[in-house]
């Protein structure tokens, strides 16, 4: 049966085309129920059961489920669970849900393809009972809900069709689920068993009665409680509004360290706008895009310098007022807004832990968040006995106006709270980190082993394996990305290689496994796992220059003088094999030792004199030397648990390899840029606006010092100048700070902006990219199959030189490489934690900032911060008979005779707090300058006598230090 789509369409010109498309309508299209004894079978179909068995009471006969879109679109979670089944599809509402979120459609397909499932697509579009034509004035929801209760109504009549007929033996109904009322309505108009999900759920069987928690909260909640909160705008309000200039639109960024202070990014404004205070944030959630409005410049606010977090039990759907806030000058004050509507909400599932209800036998309780910058979150469940000891993940539903929390419902236990295995999946999860198993379709992509180098590669390469080559990485690296080797010329210049894992060869634009490595971006490092780009197979063997073994490379050649000026630069494919993998201790080692005259140690001598010049020209060109804290753990052999944490030593070879991969990644870049000047991928360090070094620049006036940052070689000048010699840790922490206020460097395609824009800011570098690591990064193979198309050695392709395409992976690269980072400070995080549990150390530590109720406290050794609370959030007093007195003008708080400032040295004992199980803190307490009635008395002598000198306080709990743990280089 044929029928015809006829609309009309116009053109740019003004004419009128009448487009006619046809539309096939057949009768035999399979139902898919094992009941049915009228269609054809389709043997390669889902079959659904003959016999269902129920999961609600609220039908007492079986029956299969047809969905309406929306109980896809939000109730997802219900439909992961294994317990539902025998469920049919129609493709309006699967077409709906593609075009209306990628997400949900991504995992119904997932839950579609397991047959296990009993999920059937019915193509109702093209049967031609159950296709209905859009009706002049109808709208296309209005069709798509037509067409599924159309469906439902043949279905029943299908299967269970009017005595006198010969049918079935199937007793088999359909209930049609939906959460839209009006639907419903008209579904019951025609006798149909239709219900919501919560109805349905609510008269759960016993043993599925825990499935009513997985229910999103969709219905609208009663308005009869007094709203909290203001009303938000609508679309057209806040349309109307951003046009006028009325309003303006941005992201909202949450703030730690106060739960009642946000900022929003608007594009065009320089520094972000401050929201301030629980009626002006609104409801908004960080990641939301919001419309603000400015508050007159009398309204302004400065930035709060109270740490407050959200603490209390569960005060109910009650707010209290804010606490005052100090009201600072004028020139202090920022721009300051009101969020009045939200344009997209960026909610997704939030790890973390159930609050104990203080009411016996409630459903009702508070989730609180792993992230701070989360609010907490009000769920109705009945398995809080259960749950309370477990990490657990929440989706938010909604906030409504009436609500003090947003409301949401629970979607899975992780595991028991504290066990390693579960807080590093909430780690994982919290940012965003793909680590499931590679998918068979991935997999067989590899290459089949033995792997060997044939005859026809060798043709296509440069034979380097008679070059003394060597690679340096850290400790108990096995996804190795370069090596480098240099030698003397016969007309006494000096040639030197990097030679880089050719991945590309191995990974095939377009195949599952490139598509994989394009969605994960990057390999994650946490402490004690390493999450791969690419299988093991490819990272740890086939493409990884491990020592003695034939590997293919792209080597960068470039011939040197003694100066360290380039004379020649090339690039080819070729074919190396490794002399030595060595550590970067036993390339200082083979360096320091004179004895040692071999190729391996003449090599590394050249090396590190070549890069000590470069990286002496760098900086003198203005790049800068920041600091960020990182340690090491060791960790037990056995239970990988850390038992010694140690400060990163960074050696001479450290740097040797950091600017020879530096000089690798600009040359390629100078390279494919001049071939392919409007789509090559490269990386840029944009300028920090001067907002941006407030911190730093008051943070060094306050000690005397001023800093300079109108350029990156002034701020070189003045940070290499601010130099305290009774406080040797002063200028590692003003670099700490600085590093803080950079901009995130961030990869593009260079046909999208101008020419000067290109610039690195942290390396002065004109140009740059990134070629030096394509194992554990994607950008990186994109830039290796650019330059091998620059160089001959392979073709372009469609994909690799348009510049949207590559625009969007960019977008997704800059995503993947932040989240990775934060990460794997989360799992440093983590692991101080299970270090400190059962044990207690004073150590010495700095003032980082002085804020109005708190001392912001940097422990060097182990890299983190900490706050110790002086007063409470209304300037009350912690401890009694204890005041602190904080003077804003010269950031400083006071106690007695005792005077605190930022960069002061303290010794502090670090403890973790295990009194309440779900939330094991990290406890920050003073030990040294000594309060009477607040700090804490010295553990030991040894910890008496670093208070006395404040230089290394001892450790209590010494253990012997184990196999120390791998963790990859950064370049």
């Amino acid at each position: 049966m044929l029928t015809n789509k006829v609309f009309m369409k116009k053109t740019k010109r003004g004419n009128i085309l009448k487009i006619v498309r046809e539309h096939y309508l057949r009768d035999d299209i399979w139902c898919g129920s094992a009941a049915c004894r009228k269609c054809p079978l389709d043997e390669n179909g889902t079959l659904l059961d003959e016999a269902p068995e129920s999961v609600s009471e609220r039908f007492d006969f079986p029956h299969y489920l047809l969905l309406d879109t929306n109980i896809i679109l939000y109730q997802m979670d219900l439909l992961e669970e294994s317990a539902i089944r025998n469920v049919i599809i129609l493709n309006t509402v699967l077409d709906e849900v593609k075009h209306r979120s990628a997400v949900v459609y991504k995992r119904l397909r997932a839950v579609l393809s397991n047959p296990e499932r009993k999920f059937y697509t019915f193509v109702n579009e093209h049967h031609k009972d159950t296709y209905v034509e859009r009706e002049p004035g109808e709208s296309a929801n209005d069709r798509n809900d037509r067409m599924i209760r159309t469906a439902a109504e043949w279905y029943g009549k299908h299967l269970h069709p009017e005595t006198g007929k010969k049918a079935s033996r199937s007793g088999v109904r359909i209930v049609l689920l939906s959460d839209d009322a009006d639907n419903r309505t008209k579904a019951m108009a025609l006798g149909l068993n239709t219900c919501s999900s919560a109805e349905y759920m609510k008269a759960a069987k016993a043993k599925f009665a825990h499935l009513l928690d997985k229910i999103a909260q969709r219905e609208l909640v009663s308005e009869s409680k007094d709203p909290l909160f203001p009303s938000h705008l609508t679309v057209m309000q806040i349309h109307e509004g951003i046009k006028g200039g009325k309003l303006m639109q941005g992201g909202f960024i949450a703030s730690r360290e106060n739960y009642l202070e946000g900022y929003v990014r608007v594009e065009g404004i320089e520094k972000a706008v401050l929201i301030q205070g629980r009626m002006n944030l609104n409801r908004a959630v960080d990641g939301d895009v919001v419309a603000i409005e400015m508050l007159p410049e009398s309204e302004w606010k400065a930035p709060s310098d109270v740490v407050l977090v959200d603490e209390q039990n569960d005060p109910g759907d009650m707010v209290e007022p804010d606490p005052t806030f100090s009201v600072k000058p004028q020139a202090e004050r920022e721009p300051t807004a009101k969020v009045v509507g939200i344009i997209k909400r960026k909610w997704r599932q939030y790890c973390g832990i159930l609050m104990p209800s203080h009411i016996s036998g409630s459903t009702r309780h508070i989730f609180v968040p792993a992230e701070r910058k989360i609010p907490r979150i009000r769920i109705e469940t009945r398995q809080a006995a259960t749950l309370l000891s477990q990490r657990i993940i929440v989706a938010i539903d909604q906030w409504p106006r009436h609500s003090r929390y947003p409301q949401g419902h629970f979607v899975r236990a992780l595991g028991p709270i504290g066990s390693k295995e579960t807080e590093n999946e909430v780690i994982l999860l919290e940012h965003d980190v793909p680590h499931s198993r590679f998918s068979e379709d991935v997999l067989a992509c590899l290459p089949q082993l033995p792997w060997t180098i044939t005859d026809e590669d060798m043709k296509r390469r440069v034979d380097l394996r008679g070059i003394t080559i060597c690679s340096v990485d850290p400790p108990g690296c096995t996804d190795i990305d370069d090596a480098l080797h240099a030698r003397r010329l016969p007309n006494g210049n000096i040639e030197v290689g990097v030679h880089i894992a050719d991945v590309s060869h191995f990974i095939r634009p377009g195949t599952a496994l490139d598509r994989e490595a394009a969605s994960r971006a990057t390999t994650v490092y946490l402490v004690d796992k390493r999450i791969d780009m690419v299988p093991e197979l490819l990272s740890s063997n086939l493409c990884s220059l491990r020592g003695g073994v034939e590997r293919f490379a792209f080597s960068c050649v470039w011939e040197l003088d003694d100066q360290a000026n380039i004379k020649l630069t090339k690039f080819h494919k070729s074919v190396i094999k490794s002399a030595n993998a060595l550590t970067y201790e036993e390339a200082q080692i083979i360096i320091d030792d004179a004895k040692q005259t071999n190729e391996v140690a003449t090599s590394l001598r050249t090396l590190n004199k070549l890069a000590k010049i470069l990286k002496k020209r760098r900086t003198e060109k203005g790049a800068l030397v920041l600091a960020s804290p990182e340690i090491r753990f060791h960790v037990d052999s056995e239970t990988h648990d850390p038992i010694e944490v140690k400060a990163k030593q960074l050696l001479d070879t450290n740097s040797m390899v950091e600017e020879f991969m530096l000089l690798a990644n600009i040359s390629v870049a100078e390279k494919i840029e001049q071939e392919f000047p409007e789509s090559a991928m490269l990386r840029r360090h944009p300028c920090p606006p001067q907002s941006n070094y407030e911190p730093l620049v008051k943070a060094a006036q306050h000690q005397g010092f001023e800093i300079l940052t109108t350029s990156g070689k002034e701020l070189a000048t003045s940070l290499d100048n601010a130099v305290k010699p009774d406080n040797p840790y002063f200028n590692t922490m003003l670099r700490i700070l600085a590093t803080r206020c950079m901009m995130q460097a961030v990869y593009f395609i260079s046909g999208t902006l101008q020419r000067d824009e290109f610039f690195h800011y942290g390396l002065a570098a004109p140009i740059y990219t990134h070629f030096t690591s394509p194992i554990r990064r994607y950008a990186d193979i994109i830039v290796h199959r650019l330059l091998a198309a620059c160089v001959g050695a392979d073709s372009t392709y469609p994909e690799l030189l348009d510049k949207k395409v590559n625009s969007n992976l960019c977008n997704n690269l800059n995503y993947r490489n932040r989240m990775a980072q934060y990460a794997g400070r989360a799992s440093v995080a983590l692991h101080t934690h299970l270090f400190f549990r059962k044990r207690s150390e004073d150590e010495q530590a700095y003032i980082l900032f002085i804020r109005k109720n708190a001392l912001q406290i940097l422990v060097p050794k182990y890299g983190f911060e900490g706050t110790i609370y002086v007063t409470g959030r209304n300037n009350e007093e912690i401890k009694t008979g204890v005041r602190f007195v904080y003077d804003e003008e010269q950031q400083t708080q006071r106690c007695g005779k005792i005077v605190f400032r930022a960069f002061d040295p303290v010794v502090v004992r670090l403890s973790l707090d295990s009194t309440n199980v779900q939330h094991e803190k990290l406890v920050f307490e003073l030990v040294h300058p000594y309060i009477e009635g607040f700090s804490v008395k010295p553990e030991a002598e040894g910890a008496a006598a670093a208070a006395a000198e404040v230089v290394t306080p001892k450790r209590k709990n010494e253990q012997q230090p184990a196999k120390l743990k791998k963790n990859k280089k950064s370049k």
